[in-house]
């Protein structure tokens, strides 16, 4: 029977950071995700690195300064797929004041010792950052975030875990876990098959996102749960709505922000919602509530009128806060929290309530703190420094790789360059090299061959869907028929290659 010092159940970002980070200080290391890697609450982001700007109106500073802080240090890790985003804030007389505003954006950009990111600054609206805006928003304040690719950077995580000798098991359910001699006696079911397998481990971490709660009494059989406040929040991406490469980030009457993203290229993502949940977060999906508060809302803002039938795609999650009481959804707290359970000599188990993408390496950190204080402190941090895989080039590189990606494959438009280069970085190269300079068949939109075989040798892709919706975003342009055809390729991939499919 395998053991491990960590099993770690979940891989989403927080499962998957804490399984890099273990297994980088010599920890050996098992994860089980029972469906996708980040295909929980991780792919349902808004796809931002970013500090919080409106949490300062919650006063939850250290939140908001140790994001600020992570913005740069995951840039330079990920500069493939994370890049700096420059917001636009258009200043609405109705609501908070100016002076309010220049305060809480001046906090944004000291309170996390900002370095490479440009400064925020006060904007003219009547030039082509206004233009698609109502004339009545004359003038506002821009200021800098992050973009990521959310799924991709979980997946990155799981990749680094692996190659620092950890064990990933994808499509995999922890049934049971229970204490023994010590340690932990681990139940495996294989869901695409039902076959079963037991690992033995020193330490358990539960980070199972929304499924946190259903772990603790289900696999652990034990009675503690209602730690969770379940938030869901849905997303609408849009034909494109500006033509310019900033975001937007609106204010609203009910003193909530939404954001409008450009996304893919040919699109506009405009979200978040913020209400409770009930139900199975498996089954989350967009309520027309929520389609018409997210319209109405950019509506606010945008001269043209918002159509429902311009909303090419939208997608739902739920995030899995601390539950703290807050009376409204919008107001719980996104700060994550780390209890141990297990008496000194017993076997303890790490559940993990809350967080949020930007903050995941840090949680990483505190929770191999809490690990090392149970089994024995091993290494020291190291994940703010070593890059991700693919992300071996400096942060302004982008463009040379792109153009050294079109020199060893001449035929690649410069799109699908583009697009491959802010995927898999210096990956890309790899892949180019490897097919001297031939990426094999395209299934559309520039999706090659080589890029697909990729995915399944190296990244747990086990479906069409977990090619397109995840460690890519080309699902939004993908049709049935392209999509069916890409299917039977990977089913086939993976039975020659004898992998368990889901």
């Amino acid at each position: 029977m395998q053991r491990f010092d960590v099993f770690v159940i979940g891989g989403g970002i927080n499962g998957c950071g804490i399984a890099r980070d273990a297994a980088g200080r010599g920890y050996s290391v098992g994860l089980a995700e029972r469906g996708d890697l980040g295909g929980g609450t991780s792919s349902w982001s808004t796809k931002l690195i970013h500090g919080g700007l409106r949490y300062l109106e919650h006063y939850e500073f250290r939140l908001v300064r140790e994001a600020l802080r992570e913005r740069e240090v995951l840039w330079a890790i990920a500069p493939h797929i994370i890049r700096p985003l420059r917001f636009v804030l258009p200043y609405h007389s109705g609501l908070r004041p100016a002076w309010l505003l220049r305060v809480g954006l001046f906090l944004y950009d000291h309170l996390g010792g900002r370095k490479r990111l440009e400064a925020t600054r006060t904007v003219d609206l009547a030039g082509p950052l206004g233009a698609p805006l109502k004339p009545e928003f004359v003038r506002g304040f821009e200021y800098s975030d992050a973009r990521v690719d959310d799924t991709r950077l979980v997946v990155l995580n799981a990749r680094d875990a692996a190659n620092r000798g950890a064990a990933i098991h994808v499509g995999t359910e922890v049934t049971e876990a229970r204490r023994e001699a010590g340690g932990w006696l681990v139940t495996l079911r294989e869901r695409a098959t039902g076959a079963t397998a037991q690992v033995g481990a020193r330490f358990l971490v539960n980070a199972a996102g929304p499924w946190v709660d259903r772990v603790i009494q289900g696999a652990l059989g034990r009675n503690e749960a209602g730690n969770i406040r379940l938030v869901q929040g849905s997303h609408i991406v849009m034909r494109k709505l500006f033509d310019h490469d900033r975001a937007y980030i609106f204010q609203n009457a009910d003193n909530r922000i939404i954001f409008a993203i450009p996304y893919e290229g040919d699109y506009t993502l405009v979200g978040t919602t913020d209400q409770d949940f009930e139900g199975d977060p498996s089954k989350v999906a967009i309520t027309e509530g929520e389609i018409d508060y997210l319209l109405k809302a950019a509506g606010e803002y945008f001269a043209a009128p918002l159509r429902r039938e311009d909303i090419v795609w939208t997608f739902s999650g739920v995030r899995p806060l601390f539950d703290d009481h807050a009376s409204k959804a919008q107001e719980a707290t996104r700060d994550y929290v780390l209890k141990v359970e297990g008496d000194l000599g017993e076997a303890g188990v790490l559940n993990i309530f809350g967080g949020k993408i930007t903050t995941y390496r840090k949680l990483a950190e505190d929770a191999i703190e809490a690990i090392g204080a149970a089994i024995g402190p091993r290494g020291a941090s190291w994940t703010g420094t070593a890059p991700l895989p693919g992300g071996d080039f400096p942060v302004d590189g982008v463009k040379a790789l792109e153009t050294r990606l079109r020199a060893l494959v001449p035929s690649i438009g410069d799109a699908a360059a583009a697009r491959m280069v802010r995927a898999y970085g210096t990956d890309a190269i790899t892949m180019a090299e490897a097919g001297r300079g031939d990426l094999g068949r395209d299934f559309g939109h520039g999706l090659a061959e080589r890029e697909v075989d990729w995915m399944i040798a190296h990244e747990w892709a086990r479906s069409a869907d977990d090619v397109l919706w995840r460690r890519s975003k080309l699902g939004i342009r993908f049709s049935p028929a392209e999509t069916a055809t890409l299917e039977a390729y990977v089913a086939g991939h993976v039975a020659r290659q004898g992998i368990a499919a889901e």
